[in-house]
């Protein structure tokens, strides 16, 4: 189904996230996630002067997460429910859930989505981060089951697939995406 008003094309690019303490999670998520720091500075707002590091793992981005100063100290509630990283294979999942352990991270036990298997984890200052491998299936959202990154690959895409088929919305994840882009009036893969 075509939109009747649609809207240029928009690209997600990057999130900001306000912090408290910006050297620590700077340290955080290049040591542990892998970013560079692509610019810093400072800047004066109408709240007061700021400090900004940009950083990305994209050659392609300028900056996929920008940390700002000014977090207020008694915020009793973060609204960032999650900021999401894909990565592209259970391999590198793995990397991710044994560097965690190593860092203490306030995590939960790896799952799956079916559509995908996932990582959950708190960054040093409380927001939640996932770390997630898509597989090669849709089912409807949500569904959360443990999965043992211990196994061998196959029994844990096994595992999966068995519960994305005992979902209702089973079907390819190639499949999904068609039907989505025909939905959203574009392009599959554009």
């Amino acid at each position: 189904m075509k939109r009747e008003n649609p809207v240029p094309q928009l690209a997600f690019s990057h999130v900001g996230l306000f912090v408290h303490d910006l050297v620590l999670m700077e340290d955080f998520y290049r040591r542990v996630l892998g970013f560079t720091v692509t610019d810093r500075g400072e800047l004066e707002t109408p709240g007061g002067r700021i400090e900004l590091v940009f950083l990305s793992r994209d050659p392609r981005e300028h900056h996929q997460l920008a940390l700002v100063t000014g977090r207020p100290p008694a915020l009793e509630f973060n609204v960032v429910n999650q900021v999401s990283f894909r990565v592209p294979d259970l391999a590198t999942l793995r990397h991710f859930h044994a560097v965690l352990e190593g860092e203490r991270a306030r995590a939960m036990a790896p799952v799956t989505h079916g559509n995908a298997i996932s990582l959950y984890f708190l960054d040093p200052e409380g927001t939640r981060l996932e770390v997630f491998f898509d597989t090669p299936w849709h089912c409807e959202q949500p569904v959360r089951e443990p999965v043992d990154l211990t196994r061998t690959d196959e029994d844990i895409l096994a595992e999966t697939e068995r519960v994305a088929r005992s979902r209702p919305g089973f079907t390819t994840r190639e499949r999904w995406m068609e039907d989505l882009a025909r939905q959203m009036g574009t392009p599959p893969g554009g």
